[in-house]
């Protein structure tokens, strides 16, 4: 028996693909990222991030300025404290501007909740159209209005479940737990460190899986496979978690000098937000090519069929063209000798 051609036989990758599924799943996934433009949907969903933190700040300094103004007391202290901690000409222009957020905080908020509502829709409008993109769903727009309605209602429903995962991280934390210990007198039990901690993990990693599973499942704009949706927000909420503990550790050694203090913050904030896209996107990919997911999707039609007749006429054999040359010759010797021999 010969040997089989060895350039159909199945390549390296190929072989580990068929012997380990969660490979091929993975493989598909990065596939569908790739081919879904990940990198492109990651970085303006990071542009409107950004973009979203400056009318945020406006809101917080109105917000910041009614409290103030309600509250001289608490105003006079912190000019006090801006004045001792921060002398000389830098202290006194920090305190005329908390002076002109309380005189303007009216102005200010307005044009923060208009400039906030703008980017917030552009940023949940990116991030619908990167999770619809990734499932593959094929949906005809409703219009402009619906469309934006629809945003809005989805945006105002991930500001709940953020701060409901807020909450619960809050809850979680290991300085509430550890004021909880030392009113009941447990604070220095052996272990409380290690289990303090374990336990402001577990319960983040848990929040942030409610808040990916979420988004996930919830945000594009066609129902998707839900059971694929949690697992892969689980996978997202355990980088996240990673993610998180990095970034903290990069502030920690970026705000050490003053360029740090200057840039680093913000710099901080776009690499956060551009690998959190992508953590999002890439499990959200993860999800999309699933056998559960994959069974649903939906496969559209082939192409219209298009018949064009070809009309061939066979050319004819070498033989019959020589009898039909011989006949046609006798034919005409028989003529002319007829004519020939007439009087």
């Amino acid at each position: 028996m010969a040997d089989a051609d060895p350039q159909d036989r199945p390549s390296l990758l190929e072989r580990l693909r068929a012997g380990h599924p969660w490979l091929d799943h993975l493989i598909c996934a990065a596939q569908r990222y790739q081919s879904q433009r990940g990198d492109y949907y990651a970085a303006g969903i990071t542009y409107f991030s950004v973009l979203a933190l400056f009318p945020l700040l406006m809101v917080a300094f109105a917000v910041a300025g009614f409290v103030l103004n309600g509250h001289v007391d608490l105003l006079d202290e912190v000019r006090r404290n801006v004045t001792k901690n921060v002398p000389g000409s830098m202290g006194q222009s920090i305190n005329e501007l908390i002076d002109s957020a309380i005189d303007s905080r009216t102005t200010v908020g307005v044009i923060g909740l208009v400039a906030g509502l703008y980017a917030g829709l552009g940023w949940m409008g990116n991030l619908r159209a990167a999770l619809t993109a990734q499932w593959e769903q094929q949906r005809k727009s409703p219009g402009f209005l619906r469309t934006k309605v629809s945003d809005l209602g989805a945006l105002a429903g991930l500001g709940v479940a953020l701060l409901i995962s807020l909450g619960v991280s809050a809850l979680g934390s290991g300085t509430i737990a550890r004021r909880v210990l030392h009113e009941i007198g447990l604070a220095n039990a052996p272990g409380v460190g290690v289990g303090l901690t374990v336990l402001s993990v577990v319960v983040a990693v848990a929040a942030s899986w409610a808040l990916f599973t979420w988004v996930i499942a919830r945000l594009p704009r066609e129902p998707v496979a839900f059971r694929s949706a949690v697992r892969a927000a689980f996978a997202a909420a355990v980088v996240f978690e990673i993610l998180k503990r990095l970034g903290a550790f990069y502030l920690e050694k970026v705000l050490s000098g003053p360029a740090g203090v200057a840039f680093g913050p913000i710099l901080g904030l776009m690499v956060f937000a551009y690998l959190t896209a992508r953590i999002v996107l890439l499990c959200t990919a993860w999800a999309a090519t699933s056998a559960e997911s994959m069974r649903m999707a939906v496969v559209p039609p082939p192409p219209p069929a298009v018949i064009s007749p070809v009309v061939a006429s066979d050319p004819p054999h070498p033989t019959l063209t020589r009898l039909a040359w011989l006949g046609a010759g006798a034919l005409a010797a028989s003529g002319l000798s007829r004519l020939w021999r007439r009087p």
